[in-house]
């Protein structure tokens, strides 16, 4: 039964575009930032689920601002700026980290997933 599960699992990766790849990857983050739950600490956990998102956003980063990638230049510039927040939010989070630290790593990574999956959110 694992042997088909994980069987299904490689096929679904091959399956997905890059976009729907790079949405799941980001919600796989904000997953693994959810999982921490209310009482934020310093430690292990923490400091693993920070590293996971920053690895993502490292390669979102990378990809976006590529100068051979085919994106209008405003949207690598705002790439560029999202992913410096991103950073900068990682290290005060692992400094002295918070809910509320937390929950804007999370939501926007939700957010871009939405945008990567074609759903603008409400009210657009």
């Amino acid at each position: 039964m694992q042997y088909a599960a994980n069987a299904y699992a490689k096929v679904a990766r091959v399956a997905l575009s890059p976009r729907e790849a790079e949405a799941a990857v980001l919600l796989k983050a904000a997953g693994r930032l959810q999982a921490l739950g209310t009482g934020v600490e310093a430690g292990p956990a923490l400091n693993e689920a920070l590293g996971f998102n920053q690895r993502v956003w490292t390669i979102l980063a990378s990809a976006a601002t590529d100068p051979a990638n085919p994106l209008p230049v405003e949207v690598r510039h705002g790439m560029a700026q999202l992913s410096a927040y991103v950073f900068h939010t990682i290290m005060d989070t692992m400094i002295e980290p918070t809910r509320e630290k937390i929950e804007s790593l999370v939501s926007l990574n939700n957010h871009i997933a939405a945008g990567l999956q074609g759903d603008a959110g409400p009210g657009a």
